[in-house]
């Protein structure tokens, strides 16, 4: 899935503090957030599998979580959500396409990489790929709703992040025919860093 649907489901798990925990809202908001989009940080260092971690996310939550509900502090509580928000981010891109450049076509075998049991888990294709039409709805069901709920500096947030995604989903099959043209022309010392499967024609 998209970028912008990840950050939106970060915002949606942190967002009934607004009402329960209003002292601890925005800490719990930013790290949901973060943590959204953190994973997706290794895209041109071993995507997927650097920084994704279906497994040790949820793991690394608990003691987090359980620290968290004895001694309250906004840092804490901002590195749960931290650590939800990745772990959901993990298993959404499960629910996803396949790691490649044109998902749409079904050719990969590849969703994210599971270090527990050291193999990739292979993509549901639930949302045939990052920006299609379903992947926007589903940002628009979580995001106008968030948009009425959050205050600033949430709600620009959510508005910067529901217009990137609705501007990727009306170009990302476009995108995909201009990334080889595009990375095909990179100086050798940076394409080393570009990954293959932008190459792909």
């Amino acid at each position: 899935m998209m970028l912008p649907t990840h950050a939106l489901m970060g915002l949606a798990i942190a967002a009934p503090l607004v009402v329960v925990a209003p002292d601890f809202a925005s800490a719990a908001l930013v790290g949901a957030f973060v943590g959204g989009l953190l994973p997706d940080l290794d895209l041109y260092a071993g995507h997927r599998r650097t920084l994704h971690y279906p497994t040790l996310y949820v793991i690394a939550a608990v003691p987090v979580a359980i620290a968290t509900a004895l001694f309250v502090t906004p840092w804490l509580v901002a590195l749960t959500f931290l650590f939800l928000g990745a772990a959901l981010h993990c298993r959404m891109d499960r629910y996803g396409g396949g790691l490649e450049l044109r998902p749409w076509e079904g050719t990969s075998d590849r969703a994210v990489y599971d270090h527990v049991r050291s193999r990739w888990r292979a993509p549901k294709r639930w949302v045939r790929y990052d920006g299609a039409p379903e992947d926007l709805v589903l940002s628009l069901l979580v995001g106008l709703p968030l948009l009425v709920v959050l205050g600033e500096p949430f709600q620009w947030l959510v508005g910067v992040a529901l217009v990137v995604g609705s501007v990727y989903g009306l170009l990302r099959r476009r995108l995909a025919n201009i990334a080889p043209v595009v990375f095909g022309s990179v100086p050798e010392s940076v394409d080393e860093y570009v990954p293959n499967r932008y190459k792909q024609n």
